[in-house]
């Protein structure tokens, strides 16, 4: 009797629910949804036959009135019924679905009962099985490499920040963007259908144009790509343009000054390297990390604190007050901000590879460049062991000196590119390999230095030089963004970039947001940084020093 009632009373809660009239949220989210579906999978749409944005702005005021699930699924139906009759595709149909990876590809919102009708879902299904096949209009892989290229969008010169349907463009555009080709979407924080249900209300009613502005930038960090970012005139307001002549980083919730822009401005200021800054104009240090957190794009933790350099003590007016700890004192004092031409920058012109004690060569991987590797390897051919310290970017040496590392081609990296044919699907290619023998093999260790600076080509050309049999890596984790990136651009000109491909090693393990796991890991102090230390290079030195090579 007790599960009679039970389920009669979830019977009618389910029938309550069902009558409830759709928020002006759900419309949008589910239009947003078909639109993109439509935009890269119907192939009269896929052509070019229609201008999809004007598409868009017709169906939209019909979306406003409709209250209930049939009858916006009935907007939808007529709408797609109005693009022409979707033919039979014999080629839609997967011969093997062995190649794909299976991680990111999700549609099965278009069978949800819950959003849509049965007539529909059945629509939804059918355009998806007769998919366009042919060039598409709105995307294209880059050539060689594989990312996609967004082409034909309008440029909406005249964006009027004030418009409403255009924020709406912009919002449906980039979500769908990230929805059907960011190679990471299933390892964002946040699950991207909610995104897209979250953002909707920031793209609504924004308050003011900088709000906005700042709204398209959150929206770009919460795909969590360290390779993601979005600079406007008005985002650079909020951080503000104006900035202390010292370089720093973020330990325990401190700002620890590591380097000067200009020594004489920083004296004028009596500033020190290794200052502990505890507090920026009142505020911890902690306190600023979080209020601006929402604003910095970062695939991990580490790179975040590395991405904080514009976020804690610009501003836009020209001092800014400071709590420090300097030798077990407590200080507090006003600082000079300057703009960053004022500090006559040069940057340091570090030897391309040396010597150092104990017989140990050392390469900076920031400036070598592929001309340079034949002299270098000569140069460091004897020594018994070479640090390549990737703690920059690289200049597409890896190939080359790999030549000098492997006796035979080792396979170090496999990539998944974005299937046009069926969009938001990715599959593998064939692995990819580097090293070959060149007649001179070199024998000694191989250590390679990583931190949080380590990214990109820099990520791509640790694991190359890793398949060397004699390779350790030290350091901290990596910034987790790899792969070649795609430009994006919001309505009005607006400009970021996500990662394009997907980037494994062999075993199918990931880098994108993780990085590169270190052999051996450690990260700088605030003491070693006081005393100028490199405690990186230093403890390579030492494993060196103190560890037989494995083919000893």
């Amino acid at each position: 009797m007790k599960k009679t009632l039970l389920l009669l009373l979830l019977l009618t809660a389910l029938t309550n629910c069902k009558q409830q009239p759709l928020t002006q949220v759900e419309k949008l989210a589910t239009t947003a949804k078909i639109w993109g579906f439509l935009k890269y999978y119907h192939p009269e749409v896929g052509k070019g036959t229609y201008n999809w944005d004007k598409q868009l702005f017709k169906v939209l005021p019909k979306i406003e009135k409709v209250t209930t699930k049939e009858e916006l699924s009935q907007v939808y139906l007529d709408w797609i019924a109005s693009l022409g009759k979707v033919e039979s595709c014999s080629s839609c149909y997967e011969k093997s679905s062995s190649n794909y990876f299976g991680k990111n590809f999700d549609l099965s919102w278009t069978q949800d009962e819950l959003l849509f009708t049965k007539e529909l879902s059945r629509q939804l299904q059918f355009i998806e099985n007769n998919r366009f096949q042919g060039n598409h209009h709105y995307v294209s892989h880059h050539n060689l490499i594989g990312n996609i290229e967004i082409r034909n969008e309008p440029d909406y010169k005249d964006f009027d920040w004030k418009d409403k349907k255009l924020r709406m463009l912009a919002l449906f555009k980039y979500w769908n963007i990230i929805e059907y080709f960011f190679p990471y979407k299933y390892q964002t924080d946040d699950d991207w259908d909610l995104v897209l249900q979250q953002f909707i209300p920031k793209f609504l009613s924004p308050a003011t144009e900088q709000e906005y502005h700042l709204t398209m930038l959150e929206l770009v960090v919460k795909i969590n790509d360290t390779h993601a970012g979005l600079v406007t005139p008005l985002t650079n307001d909020y951080f503000g343009i104006k900035r202390i002549p010292s370089k720093f980083k973020i330990i325990a919730n401190k700002a620890i000054l590591t380097r000067f822009y200009n020594d004489s401005l920083a004296k004028k200021d009596d500033l020190q390297i290794g200052d502990v800054i505890t507090k920026v104009n009142g505020k911890p240090i902690a306190e600023i990390l979080e209020e601006k957190k929402p604003y910095i794009n970062a695939s991990n933790a580490s790179v975040r604190l590395r991405n904080y350099s514009h976020a804690i003590f610009n501003g836009s007016t020209d001092s800014v007050h400071i709590d420090f700890d300097r030798n077990g004192k407590s200080y507090h004092k006003f600082i000079k901000r300057y703009t960053f031409n004022e500090f006559n920058y040069k940057k340091p012109s570090p030897k391309k590879w040396k010597i150092l004690d104990d017989h140990i060569g050392y390469v900076n991987m920031g400036v070598l460049e592929k001309k340079d590797v034949p002299a270098m390897m000569d140069s460091l051919f004897t020594t018994k062991a070479i640090i390549f310290d990737l703690r920059n970017y690289p200049r597409s040496t890896m190939h080359s000196i790999a030549e000098y590392l492997n006796k035979v081609p080792k396979e170090f990296v496999m990539i998944t590119i974005p299937d046009l044919r069926y969009p938001g699907k990715f599959v593998w290619t064939t692995p990819h390999s580097c090293g070959k023998n060149n007649g001179k093999e070199y024998t000694g260790k191989v250590v390679l230095l990583v931190n949080e600076q380590t990214q990109s080509q820099a990520e791509f050309t640790t694991m190359c030089l890793q398949t060397a049999i004699n390779a350790t890596v030290i350091g901290s984790q990596t910034s987790g963004a790899d792969g070649n990136i795609s430009t994006i651009e919001f309505v009005g000109g607006f400009k970021t970039v996500m990662t394009g491909i997907g980037i494994f090693y062999p075993s199918g393990k990931e880098t994108q947001r993780i990085g590169i796991v270190t052999d051996i890991e450690i990260t700088p102090t605030i003491e070693g940084i006081r005393k100028g230390k490199d405690e990186v290079l230093d403890k390579a030195i030492q494993f060196i020093n103190t560890t037989k090579s494995s083919i000893d």
